[in-house]
């Protein structure tokens, strides 16, 4: 039986991360089989676009940007994430469709379809099952960013650009744009902000009201 496809979103300093680590925990706990990738990278080939990508200090166009990331998605794809849903293992995925599209088509403004084009090449067909979108205030979440590490190269972007993504995430969570964009799969957005222990409890509803084979005590476990 193929595994589940559960990808975390957000933006910078939402506490995708944190999430998918605590759920990951959760799954271990229970002998439910896993893996999780972050994205850019996961692969060797994508470790190394995320360093140019989020580490190079080099001035970098936005295709070409848009291209990195899709082409680290291409990789993480093909060689590690559908090899483990095949396989029966749930992926818990950082980051996938949605942040290409907040980032590339709203954040530096290259064109949709374009984009789209070149995401389908590099999913393969492959969609989600159920994408979990943390929500929070762009200037709360650089700041969380800020006190954990050094910014990056994309949270160090102008404040106007977090605030294009920050209103991209939040229109992702309507229904007539996840109906407009199938390949997205559900979305389901989950307010970031507040004790990391609340906002678990909620991903943990989520996950068992809309992915309810997928249980964690156990009775999922292969």
């Amino acid at each position: 039986m193929r595994g589940r496809l559960i990808v975390f979103e957000g933006g910078e300093g939402a506490g995708k991360s944190t999430q998918l680590r605590r759920l990951s925990a959760r799954l271990t706990a229970t002998g439910i089989a896993h893996a999780h990738f972050r994205e850019p990278g996961g692969t060797p080939v994508g470790d190394r676009i995320r360093e140019l990508l989020l580490h190079g200090n080099a001035p970098m166009a936005a295709r070409t940007e848009a291209a990195l990331f899709i082409a680290s998605r291409a990789e993480l794809v093909a060689t590690a994430v559908r090899p483990a849903l095949e396989r029966g293992d749930h992926v818990l995925l950082d980051r996938f469709l949605l942040s290409t599209y907040a980032y590339q088509i709203h954040g530096r403004g290259l064109p949709e379809e374009v984009v789209r084009t070149a995401n389908a090449l590099a999913t393969d067909g492959l969609v989600p099952d159920l994408t979990l979108l943390l929500t929070l205030r762009p200037s709360e979440g650089l700041q969380r960013a800020g006190a954990r590490s050094a910014a990056d190269r994309i949270e160090r972007a102008e404040a106007e650009f977090h605030e294009k993504v920050a209103a991209a995430f939040a229109r992702f969570a309507e229904p007539a744009w996840q109906a407009a964009h199938p390949e997205c799969g559900p979305i389901v957005a989950i307010p970031g902000d507040g004790d990391m222990d609340r906002v678990e409890a909620q991903v943990l509803r989520e996950m068992s009201t809309r992915l309810p084979a997928m249980t964690l005590d156990g009775a999922g476990a292969r």
